[in-house]
């Protein structure tokens, strides 16, 4: 079944208002679903419009285009508020990424626990671009962490003393590999993807992608199965509630 499931032993509280599906003629069940697919796993477009087609719903790509550009981000929203606030050391890491043939900087912050704080695209990673992100960072998680961790880029250090010099920073290349780690799920979507065909593309896309993919990847290799799947049936559940599938938490 791929559009009710049951919570067992936990509430899941709703916390924030579902998108308006207003004007939309296909239910949220399948819009929600669709979007799922695309961000969850490297499909395409008309990849998710073939695995429909096999359980009997004919929706074309191009819905389905429209649906992951608008809800994307809503959804990805959404999950990160129902977060626990994010710790008091932050990773952050920069990577180049094709663009249509020329290479950009992706930009990104995780904290102690691997949660992805917020990504960034940027032509460069000068101090300017560093400070940039800094002040994104302390806008969109609304805290100033205690430690900073990057790799021994020296504009991290320039924008850090300007932005927050109060901040403890460790430079070293073998203490950051938490955010180093959190690139490779995106790296994989981007072999998929054949690259980015604009920056603006880039940063939506990858703005989604890291605040829903992450919520489906609770890190399998700790759990035992039944824990794994009894982790799984609660966030599919928080899943449906943030997209508005179900109007009530499901307790058991």
């Amino acid at each position: 079944m791929i559009f009710g499931l049951i919570v067992l032993g936990r509430v899941c509280p709703v916390e924030s208002v579902s998108p308006s599906y207003k004007g939309h003629r296909y239910p949220v069940e399948i819009i929600s679903h669709c979007v799922w697919l695309y961000f969850r796993f490297p499909l395409s477009f008309r990849e998710v419009e073939e695995l429909m087609l096999a359980r009997g719903v004919i929706v074309s790509h191009e819905p389905v285009r429209r649906w992951c550009r608008k809800f994307g981000q809503a959804y990805a929203n959404a999950l990160r508020r129902r977060r626990l606030r994010p710790g008091d050391k932050w990773h952050l890491d920069e990577v180049f990424i094709k663009i249509n043939g020329e290479q950009k900087y992706l930009w990104r912050a995780v904290d102690a626990d691997g949660n992805v704080l917020d990504i960034l695209v940027q032509n460069r990673r000068d101090k300017a671009a560093a400070r940039r992100f800094f002040r994104r960072l302390l806008k969109e998680t609304g805290s100033v962490p205690r430690v900073v961790v990057t790799d021994k880029l020296r504009s991290y250090g320039a924008a850090l003393r300007e932005v927050m010099p109060s901040v403890e920073h460790r430079s070293h290349k073998g203490l950051n590999n938490r955010a180093e780690n959190s690139h490779q799920p995106t790296r994989q979507r981007e072999r998929a993807m054949k690259g980015f065909r604009s920056v603006g593309g880039a940063q939506r896309f990858l703005a989604a992608f890291s605040g829903i993919s992450p919520h489906f990847r609770p890190g399998r290799h700790h759990r035992t199965a039944p824990d794994h799947r009894l982790e799984m049936t609660v966030r599919f559940t928080i899943w449906n509630q943030i997209t508005g599938v179900t109007d009530q938490p499901a307790v058991a």
